[in-house]
């Protein structure tokens, strides 16, 4: 396989790398909101926080911003991924329409936020073209174009929105978007510092003591004396919090980027410069990357988890079936990071007693993570419009589940079964 110099760091670290920050030398002992985790989710809600005046800690096992937050494709969409029919015989149709209605806003929250910041991230509204891989799924597309904000592209059209043969049709979703997330991510991490916000790397929470009045955040540091706690660690959460870790699957998706094209071939296989995906229940995602110039693909590449330079071959071999003219194209990066599902295929946000949590994202969490943890942010400082639908659904868990998904690689297979048989 073609490989220039395989870097195993996300392409966005190229231009925008996690803070190279060092565990400090101490922590403070009290502060109002200690915020667990530093991704999208973490630095909405502390952002929310220090500039209404809360004193708050950043707590990170590694790096700020070293997750998922800096390690996906970048792609912003509505984020919901159980349809209404379904959410209504689970919840009703007025808590279903309500929870739809949420992932519209997750989307238009982060376009307004990256405005109104001014932060430099390349969003684009370019919307995404989701690509059916079998004629059930295009039939299934069928019922859901609206002939506006949704349009339906048969087969014989493909290539006007992505080049290769290889799909039977799909449609374009208008109102979907892209970013580069490293840049938004350091962005965060810029009005964060401004806002007072202490940051806290390599130094993990390693106990929650949890009074009437309080938690006791214990890390390598010392304790942390905190009013509420934010828990914002999604596909990275562990042993921390036994509840929540037994009702979020981690499960790794790998991402590749190509050497730099000449920008004529990017431009044929994107013509109109929409991210993409589609309709296999073992998803592939893709883009050109902001400047125009590489390919960035990614996806789930097998049953278990595996390494950088294996997730490339496989993730090559995919992306070329799709797109024959990138065979000779070398592969620059290859990068994974850990996404986290709940069981029901929702985000879940709320809080027990005083530890507040926004998480279960299912591969959509450029915006809901954003979305939801400014509105957990709101919730701690007790204001109303921190109230979201998705807090209504009870946040479910599965027997004998702990947190290690011994179950992911029979699901893989089953679900790969069904994508090659066209169900």
């Amino acid at each position: 396989m073609p490989m220039s110099q395989l870097r195993t760091t996300p392409y966005w670290w190229d231009t925008a790398p996690p803070p190279p920050t060092e565990r400090p030398a101490a922590v403070p002992k009290r502060a109002d909101v200690v915020v667990i985790g530093s991704g999208y989710t973490g630095c909405h809600a502390a952002l929310v926080l220090a500039r209404a005046g809360r004193s708050v800690v950043m707590l990170d096992k590694g790096r700020i911003g070293e997750g998922c937050s800096t390690r996906n494709g970048g792609q912003v969409s509505h984020s919901i991924k159980p349809g209404f029919d379904t959410l209504a015989r689970r919840h009703g149709p007025d808590t279903a329409k309500a929870i739809r209605a949420e992932g519209v806003a997750s989307r238009a929250f982060v376009e307004r936020f990256v405005t109104e910041e001014g932060i430099a991230c390349d969003f684009r509204a370019c919307g995404r073209f989701h690509a059916a891989a079998s004629p059930r799924a295009f039939a299934a597309l069928a019922k859901l174009a609206d002939g506006d904000r949704i349009i339906l592209v048969p087969r014989d059209r493909q290539r006007e929105e992505l080049g290769t043969d290889w799909y039977h049709g799909g449609a374009v979703f208008h109102d979907h978007a892209s970013l580069d997330p490293g840049f938004y991510h350091a962005g965060l991490v810029e009005r964060l510092d401004a806002a007072g916000v202490v940051f806290a790397p390599q130094c993990p929470a390693v106990a929650l003591d949890e009074r009437p009045d309080g938690v006791t955040v214990t890390t390598p540091l010392g304790p942390i004396e905190a009013r509420d706690v934010m828990l914002a660690t999604n596909g990275y959460s562990g042993a921390l919090s036994p509840w929540h870790q037994s009702r979020i699957v981690p499960i790794g998706s790998y991402i590749i980027a190509t050497e730099a094209l000449d920008p004529a071939l990017v431009t044929r296989l994107f013509p109109t410069g929409r991210i993409a995906s589609d309709s296999r229940r073992v998803v592939y995602y893709y883009r050109p990357s902001p400047d125009g110039r590489r390919v960035i693909f990614g996806g789930r590449v097998s049953a278990g988890e595996t390494d950088p330079q294996s997730a490339a071959r496989r993730l090559r071999d995919v992306m070329v079936q799709l797109f024959p003219e990138l065979g000779p194209a070398a592969i620059s990066h290859s990068w994974m990071g850990f996404v986290g599902y709940s069981f029901d295929a929702l985000a879940h946000t709320g809080a027990r007693g005083r530890i507040h949590h926004a998480m279960g994202y299912c591969g959509s969490g450029v915006g809901m993570a954003s979305y939801l943890g400014h509105k957990a942010g709101l919730r701690i400082l007790g204001r109303p419009e921190g109230e979201t639908a998705l807090t209504t659904p009870g946040f479910p868990t599965r027997p004998l589940y702990r947190g290690r998904p011994w179950f992911l690689p029979a699901a893989v297979e089953t679900y790969r079964l069904l994508d090659r048989v066209g169900l």
